[in-house]
């Protein structure tokens, strides 16, 4: 006879959402079952941001040496030991699991289940022998890696962005095919531990970022070494006794490239196949069939089921925890919030970082027309990144006429901690001007926050208004 449980809420996944939901609700004193099928943590922890970050951190020390020279310190091509570089990778992971270890979790009183989940009826689910009956049910399944089908990928040994990871060996010349922020962070970080690389994309390289600030970052890869083909399909793959073939075609042109190994990094999907959604009464998306169909406030087709992280198109922890906040509070307090997805920043973590919050010029330009402004600060004009020799970054601010922030890109050292505080201001309503009297460290990154507020404001003195109150304030001494 199955174990029968009638929990407040029931969460079907342990990764970022799906483990800040849980911890939330449980904040609030709501009886939380816990549902995973495989690791505590999920792909972030084990397979995603924070492993490829560490990967990221160590090609960085091997690039530092390379470029001691203009810093008065002798430049050596670096030794790389990737076991050693994978047992720091492996460090980092155990340093963080902790946190989301069952033991911290069952503390917290959060009762976890293990296996499986699939709905049965509109009203519960089962895992194993035990049937739940939740009052309100939250999908945070996260997302899989979709392969793509290319003639001959099957009779080659390949890595996904997750497998890769777990590499303790150097690879010769890797061939990267995708070409989006997880692809590129990849790819300079093996170029900078001594690997050949090449990235393959059959469209626009980090489609979706700002080209003016897309095009500094892929300008500092290249010059590493690493090789673009944009806009380059892949039609096919060949084993052979030593290497891999890989063919493609960039209009009517076709070769043949020889590589090592082949790392496929297409953008991840969300991952719901097997929870029978259909018993449920929940419905995908119609534009879009990979994707649940949603309410602004999370809620599927079924009142009682939800969505969060990849399972709801977040596609990054930042907007998972956001996302877990709203759907929190809207199942234990009522409350009608929705989030925004234009307030979560979009990071890269290439050198120079990528980042982005709200809209973009282009998009800027699309919802507004002409009624927007963008205000543009170098890095070349910062002294913080003149110290370093950092001084090939951008940052933009885009506002509509009346200085309210629509959204705001960086590229360059920092970007992802830069934007944070654009979405800072954002949040509570600042309008451009008032980035000028943000009192920063001298010299920081943060200085050019300050810099493109007194560069709106500097605009906005050409307006006819403030130039008769300055002319009326001279004439009165």
């Amino acid at each position: 006879m199955a174990d029968i449980l009638t929990p407040d809420l029931c969460v079907i996944g342990a990764g970022s959402g799906g483990l800040a939901v849980a911890e939330a609700a449980r904040a609030y004193g709501a009886s939380v079952v816990l549902v995973e099928k495989a690791r505590l943590g999920g792909n972030a922890l084990h397979a995603g941001a924070i492993p490829a970050k560490a990967l990221v951190a160590a090609a960085a020390h091997a690039q530092a040496l390379r470029d001691g020279a203009a810093f008065g310190i002798a430049a050596d091509e670096p030794k790389i030991n990737f076991r050693k570089v994978h047992d720091h990778v492996e460090q980092v992971i155990a340093a963080l699991a902790p946190h989301d270890a069952a033991g911290r979790l069952e503390a917290l009183g959060v009762e976890i289940i293990r296996g499986a989940a699939r709905f049965i009826n509109r009203k519960a689910l089962s895992v194993g022998d035990s049937e739940i009956r939740a009052r309100r049910f939250v999908i945070a399944t996260g997302a899989r890696l979709p392969i793509p089908s290319i003639p001959g990928l099957d009779a080659v040994p390949y890595f996904t962005s997750e497998t890769i990871l777990d590499n303790t060996r150097k690879l010769t010349h890797l061939v990267v095919i995708g070409g989006g922020g997880v692809a590129f962070e990849l790819a300079q970080a093996y170029a900078r531990l001594g690997t050949e690389v090449t990235v393959v994309e059959n469209g626009p390289m980090l489609a979706g970022f700002d080209p003016e600030l897309a095009a500094v970052a892929l300008k500092r890869v290249e010059e590493e070494g690493v090789r673009l083909r944009a806009h380059t399909t892949v039609t096919a793959i060949q084993a052979r006794s030593m290497g891999i073939g890989v063919a493609v075609q960039n209009g009517g042109d076709d070769q043949l490239l020889d590589v090592s190994h082949i790392l496929v990094a297409a953008e991840r999907m969300p991952n719901l196949a097997g929870l029978d959604l259909d018993k449920a009464g929940i419905r995908m998306n119609k534009a879009d069939p990979r994707l649940l169909q949603l309410s602004p406030g999370l809620k599927t087709t079924n009142p009682r089921v939800y969505a969060v992280g990849d399972a709801a198109g977040g596609q990054s922890v930042q907007a998972a925890v956001r996302q877990a906040e709203v759907v929190v509070r809207s199942v234990l307090l009522g409350a009608m919030a929705k989030p925004d997805a234009l307030r979560v920043p979009r990071v890269v973590s290439t050198d120079p970082e990528l980042a982005e919050i709200g809209l973009n010029e282009a998009l800027a330009r699309t919802r507004h027309g002409a009624g927007f402004r963008v205000t543009r600060w170098s890095y070349a004009d910062n002294d913080r990144a003149r110290t370093s020799r950092a001084t090939y970054g951008l940052a933009k601010l885009i506002t509509d006429r009346s200085g309210r922030i629509l959204g705001a890109g960086v590229v360059g050292p920092g970007a992802g901690e830069l934007v944070a505080l654009f979405s800072l201001a954002m949040t509570g309503g600042l309008r451009a001007d008032k980035l000028a009297e943000l009192v920063a460290p001298y010299p920081s990154y943060a200085e050019i926050a300050v810099r493109l507020g007194e560069e709106f404001r500097r605009g906005g003195t050409a307006k006819p208004l403030i130039r008769q109150w300055i002319s009326l304030n001279k004439l009165l001494g």
